[in-house]
């Protein structure tokens, strides 16, 4: 199949999430494959933050696509009400929705930000494969600006000014290495702070990108050593460390 088809077909989230997409890894393999290996293409439990995560970019790069969320007018998600109409399907709470459209109205609101996501060339939800230490892999740029030649990431955080800290927890270093490969443009990141609305631009230094490319090529030495390897029994394998 030829690489352009292959990235036509990962746009639809169906074949990007689904059986024809997890042929590649991807930045969310990364913590998996560094921690319990064999948890590797198992089914993660969908949680509230995710759902919200998915609803503030889907606000603001397809707005149109909104009306595929379930919202529900309660307070929590253990009221009669909620258990009623959501069916045991996990759904977004209206002051969530609230909270989200707030947030999306203030990040479009400054200029700087509009212009990134914006500007006249840009694409929205881009999907892109390459192989990295030998391995092929998949990403999808929330934003591809081509004028400022700039892969873009939008990001929500629990407290702004420890953002570069969390950026390192949460792999988002790994994911800059990966998406400058697969897009080749550096990359990105705008992010709100969800209770100070502060907003924040952060770009990547040479070493981010560094720490990334370690992660990257620890999760490959890993994915072969568990998946590719012959004869290797994994009820044998045991982590072995000096406290």
């Amino acid at each position: 199949m030829k690489k352009e088809d292959v990235i036509e077909k990962l746009r639809d989230d169906e074949h990007y999430y689904g059986d024809f997409g997890k042929k590649y890894l991807s930045n969310s393999d990364i913590k998996t494959l560094l921690t319990n290996p064999l948890a590797l293409g198992k089914e993660s439990e969908m949680r509230p933050a995710f759902l919200v995560g998915g609803y503030f970019h889907t606000a603001i790069l397809e707005p149109d696509k909104l009306k595929k969320y379930k919202v529900i007018p309660s307070s929590t998600r253990n009221t009669k009400v909620y258990k009623e109409m959501s069916g045991g399907e996990l759904c977004l709470l209206q002051h969530e929705v609230d909270q989200i459209e707030l947030m999306s109205d203030i990040m479009l609101s400054n200029k700087v930000c509009k212009g990134l996501i914006r500007d006249s060339n840009t694409e929205y939800e881009t999907p892109g494969i390459c192989k990295l230490e030998g391995e092929m892999w998949k990403g999808k740029a929330d934003i591809i600006n081509h004028n400022e030649k700039l892969v873009i990431d939008l990001k929500t955080t629990n407290d702004i000014q420890k953002f570069k800290w969390s950026a390192s927890k949460f792999n988002y270093d790994s994911q800059a290495y990966i998406y400058s490969e697969l897009f080749g443009y550096e990359m990105i990141f705008i992010v709100i702070d969800k209770n100070t609305h502060q907003l924040g631009i952060f770009d990547c230094s040479d070493e981010f990108y560094a720490k990334g490319k370690d992660k990257v090529q620890r999760a490959v030495e890993a994915y072969k050593l568990f998946y590719k390897q012959k004869g290797f029994d994994p009820k044998q394998y045991f982590m072995n460390q000096t406290l």
